[in-house]
């Protein structure tokens, strides 16, 4: 059997010219019923690939189908790439995975998968309610919610930094144990501004960024929706010009004054290496920073949390990133597909990815947020206890642009509309020019 092998970007582009499948992973089973091709994430967690891979194959076995399975990696946007290229030339994989709007981009191209997800939600139970804003249009749902890399970007931060320049005892507001702290009450934007500016005199800022990258769109966004400031309502009302937006960009102007001075140009990256190298008490990112920092500077980990991030006047918002597995409508063998796909979101098959990832990626459905790897997982012992919701978290998941409609909500947020208003904020403009230019961007969507 040979081993995975990543695709670049010249062989997607060769789906759209030559019309061919990818077969570059083979899982075959004797007297194989029938051929399935799927492509999947790279995951960066070492072993988080290898476990899908095996998953695939037991189910292949049992089913006796010849599955094909491309890891493909989600940098140079081979991803959006590949998907570009298929839906072009009409053919290639049977499924492949889609981030956040793309499933909703090429709804036309992709197969209902309703009874799909009926079937999950009767064994497991409802949703992340993003979900169903994310892939469902209309009546149908076009896409399967996934787990790999489906994450949130809550806080991470510095126990003893928090501790000794904030005065607050994290663990002592979000402990590692299955109830409320009367203490998570106080956690609210206004002390996260005093943290923050605490933090920053003490020569450690918080690592969050004004970029157009996608960790600053999330985290941002998610600022908006506690402060109930919506740039685009649901009926599609431009909402730009109103005292919620006032508000949360007068929060700003004192907020990104304590934010380090590459904010603007921060990527996805720049939050990570903030923290590692022990320059940041704080950052909102899944746990793939202190993952690394485990690894690379154990000391940095072991004085690590990670809780629910703060309160605004509309409520407690924790970005979330999510991964879908979509079928094109053009695919070959969509029976097994969607039996592969089933299989693959069962709650068995769930947890041993979840273990193998150290708890990175998040289950899209609510009643699998029990998984013991979360309370498992250290240094120190219960970092990782709240990265999920919990029922007692008061908190609600948060997509950027939510909850304009689609033709408002993708080109928001691939234009980074939201940070953008804050790091004009950064740069020195007033509250109204930054609503004045906003409302000129929005404007520029709907020509």
């Amino acid at each position: 059997m040979s081993r995975p092998r990543r695709l670049t970007r010249r062989r997607a582009m060769q789906v759209a010219t030559a019309g061919a499948a990818l077969p570059l992973v083979h899982i075959r089973s004797a007297g194989a019923a029938g051929r399935l091709s799927i492509g999947l994430w790279d995951h960066w967690v070492p072993g988080g690939t290898e476990k899908m891979r095996q998953q695939i194959q037991a189910w292949a076995d049992k089913n006796k189908v010849d599955v094909t399975a491309d890891f493909i990696t989600s940098q140079g946007n081979k991803l959006l790439l590949t998907a570009a290229a298929e839906a072009q030339a009409r053919a290639g994989h049977d499924v492949l995975p889609f981030f956040q709007w793309d499933a909703f981009n090429y709804a036309a191209d992709l197969e209902p998968v309703d009874d799909v997800i009926q079937n999950l939600v009767a064994e497991y139970g409802r949703y992340d309610p993003m979900v169903e804003y994310l892939v469902k249009p209309k009546d149908h749902w076009v896409a399967v919610p996934g787990t790999d890399p489906t994450a949130n970007l809550t806080c991470c931060a510095r126990i003893s930094l928090l501790k000794k320049y904030a005065g607050i005892d994290i663990q002592a507001m979000y402990p590692a144990e299955p109830r409320a702290s009367p203490e998570a009450a106080k956690w609210t934007y206004d002390a996260f501004l005093h943290a923050a500016e605490a933090c920053a005199k003490a020569g450690y800022p918080f690592g969050m960024g004004l970029g157009s990258t996608g960790d600053s769109i999330n985290t941002i966004a998610a600022i908006f929706r506690a402060f109930g400031a919506e740039l685009v309502n649901a009926k599609g009302e431009v909402t730009v010009d109103s005292d919620n937006v006032r508000r949360v960009l007068e929060y700003g102007q004192k907020f990104v004054k304590f934010l380090p001075t590459d904010t603007i140009s921060y990527d996805d990256a720049s939050n990570n290496r903030a923290l590692i190298s022990g320059h940041s008490a704080m950052i909102w990112n899944p746990p793939s920073a202190w993952a690394v920092a485990k690894r690379d500077a154990p000391e940095i980990a072991a004085d690590c949390w990670t809780f629910p991030c703060p309160a605004g006047p509309a409520g407690r918002f924790i970005p979330y990133v999510y991964m879908f597995y979509g079928l094109w409508r053009f695919g070959q063998n969509k029976t097994a597909a969607k039996e592969l796909l089933t299989y693959l979101m069962q709650r068995k098959q769930i947890e041993e990815r979840e273990i193998v990832t150290e708890g990175f990626n998040l289950p899209p459905q609510i009643s699998m947020s029990d998984f013991k790897v979360w309370a498992e997982v250290q240094p120190p012992k219960g970092t990782m206890f709240n990265y999920p919701i919990r029922p007692w978290h008061d908190s609600q998941p948060s997509v950027a642009s939510f909850p304009s409609p689609p033709e408002f909500a993708i080109p928001m947020t691939s234009r980074a509309t939201i940070p953008g208003m804050w790091a004009r904020l950064y740069s020195g403009q007033s509250p109204e020019q930054v609503i004045a230019w906003a409302k000129d961007e929005i404007a520029g969507f709907m020509r």
